[in-house]
């Protein structure tokens, strides 16, 4: 089966491609503001919002007089700005995500440029329109592979900055062996800020919780830059320090999530989730911690690589009670309060840690959806 699987390179660039990749980032940027412009003017006025193939259009004729280092980057850059930004403008129209905002130019996560046309990989190279052959600080030789053997076909690549680290994420279609349907009863997975994911056969995961541990130092930083002239040299170096810890941060929580979505997907025949409201969650006294265990991201990684390796992956609806609900007879208990961490069933006497007996009800109402009408309580 053909995939869509990225591949992340930390780039090694010199000084005159650390500015072409910066020029490239900024064009992207600039031109997704240009077309936001334009956009909430369209609706002011009343008129059809112009799609990305329109903004291009225009925005061809615009650059000539008003842009006059378009020459130096490449079309794609812009190009697939403007595509970015018909989507989230889609997206906000259908409600699905939040109204479209101006990207500011100091660094963010969004903050990025994709590529399409003449990329190349090569040994500890990577080949970007308009920029040339980049150094890379990790070994091409698995992509490479599979490119040279046909089994791997090169569609964009994303460039992005991380502090002071440029990274190249090269979207690729790759050619997988058909995963063999696994066998076996569901697994339940509770997801908690106590301990991360509880399984329905007892297994504990404890999230490492890097914002918690390093969140002193975070605040350190932070009083530090707030406290240096802005455009000042010790400015750029406090903001720098912030900058590496967020990107640790990050990491940390990243590579947890990966390992733990990885080894799940491989072991287990079919896994069942709840669908929980992080965004309602987010609104909440939680949010640092909610933000800090990267729900979402978990469930996105596992939804994934559970295709890759031939499990299933089942959403138990939003208003299923598995934390109230007894696992062993059934009994639907009033709202329990996040400190209450024991469950204590006053129908059968059941007592045994909350979500060992939320995972539990998960894992029944898989074999329920498996076998037939899920017939949840209410």
């Amino acid at each position: 089966m053909w995939v869509i699987q990225a591949f992340r390179f930390e780039l090694d660039p010199n000084a005159t491609q650390r500015r072409a990749l910066a020029q490239h980032v900024g064009a992207a940027r600039f031109a997704y503001n240009w077309g936001l412009e334009r956009v909430f003017k369209a609706l002011e006025e009343g008129r059809k919002i112009p799609t990305s193939v329109d903004l291009h259009r225009a925005w061809n004729e615009w650059k000539r007089e008003n842009a006059p280092w378009w020459q130096e980057v490449s079309k794609c850059a812009p190009q697939e700005a403007f595509r970015d930004l018909e989507r989230a403008v889609k997206g906000w129209r259908a409600g699905r995500a939040r109204k479209p905002r101006f990207k500011r130019k100091k660094l963010t996560p969004d903050n990025g440029a994709r590529l399409t046309g003449a990329i190349r990989v090569h040994p500890q190279h990577i080949q970007l329109p308009r920029i040339g052959q980049v150094r890379s600080k990790e070994p091409t030789d698995k992509l490479l592979r599979l490119l040279e053997a046909g089994k791997a076909r090169i569609r964009s690549a994303t460039l992005s900055r991380e502090a002071d680290r440029w990274y190249v994420s090269l979207a690729c279609e790759v050619e997988r062996p058909d995963p063999e349907p696994k066998e076996g009863e569901p697994v339940g997975v509770d997801l908690g800020l106590n301990a991360f994911a509880v399984l329905s056969d007892g297994t504990r995961f404890e999230a490492p919780k890097p914002l918690g541990k390093l969140e002193k130092r975070l605040k350190r930083l932070s009083k530090k830059l707030s406290r240096k002239q802005k455009g000042s040299n010790n400015h750029r170096k406090a903001s720098l320090a912030l900058a590496r810890l967020h990107r640790r941060i990050a990491n940390i929580r990243k590579d947890f999530l990966h390992k733990l979505s990885t080894g799940l997907a491989r072991t287990k025949p079919v896994l069942v989730l709840e669908d929980l409201s992080a965004k309602a969650l987010m609104r909440s006294r939680l949010s640092r911690s909610v933000a800090d265990a990267g729900w979402g991201s978990f469930r996105r990684m596992l939804e994934y690589k559970a295709k890759w390796y031939g499990s299933q992956v089942i959403v138990a609806p939003r208003d299923f009670p598995s934390t109230r609900l007894c696992s062993s007879c059934g009994y639907l208990a009033p709202k329990m309060p996040l400190h209450v961490r024991v469950y204590r069933c006053p129908a059968c006497g059941l007592e045994m840690d909350r979500d060992w007996n939320a995972a539990l009800n998960l894992r029944a109402y898989g074999l329920a959806h498996l076998t037939g009408p899920t017939g949840r309580p209410r």
